[in-house]
């Protein structure tokens, strides 16, 4: 009977330590790849920072009374492979901007208001480095609520004064976030 419980016992042990195995998170070091918004189990979660910027309202094309706002989140990076196709794979120590286009009265399918075709003007300054950027997207009055530009600045890691306008007449917003 003690060799059939010595086999019960190691194989117990062995479906115990199989199963921690299992369920143990992932580890990633700093060094791999991130991705925002995605589970740490697999590439590694980005240590990031998510903000929203107040409106920019803007006159667009002519008498186009529109609006443009977004969100954004400073990360650490490196962003992985995915990101390719913004031209962001590999970025570091960066901001990534959303820019959406009006107003959704009735949510994301309904009618949009204050949509213009106009050009977003991102102007960044690192007050730790001193380095700064201007970056710009279109952001064509075509596109659905639901329908982001995004626009990467690779500010460098830092506090960082953000200023978001248009290439119209516009009313600019400001914002400093902590790039980790």
């Amino acid at each position: 009977m003690k060799p059939l419980r010595a086999i019960a016992s190691a194989a117990a042990t062995g479906l115990l330590g199989a199963g921690l195995l299992v369920a143990a998170p992932g580890s990633a070091a700093a060094a791999d790849p991130c991705r925002l918004g995605w589970s740490s189990t697999g590439p590694r979660e980005c240590v990031s920072e998510s903000f929203h910027m107040a409106p920019v309202f803007t006159l667009g094309d002519g008498i186009c009374g529109g609006m443009i706002s977004a969100g954004g989140t400073a990360f650490d990076g490196p962003l992985d492979e995915t990101y390719h196709v913004y031209g962001a794979a590999g970025a570091v120590h960066s901001v990534e901007l959303q820019i959406l286009q009006g107003f959704p009265v009735l949510g994301e399918w309904g009618p949009i208001l204050l949509r213009c075709d106009v050009t977003a003007v991102m102007d960044w300054h690192n007050l730790d480095t001193g380095e700064r950027g201007t970056e710009t997207r279109f952001v064509p009055a075509s596109n659905r609520s639901f329908t982001r530009e995004y626009v990467y600045m690779n500010t460098g890691p830092g506090r960082v004064h953000i200023t978001m306008r248009t290439d119209h007449p516009s009313i600019p917003v400001t914002m400093d976030v902590v790039v980790p």
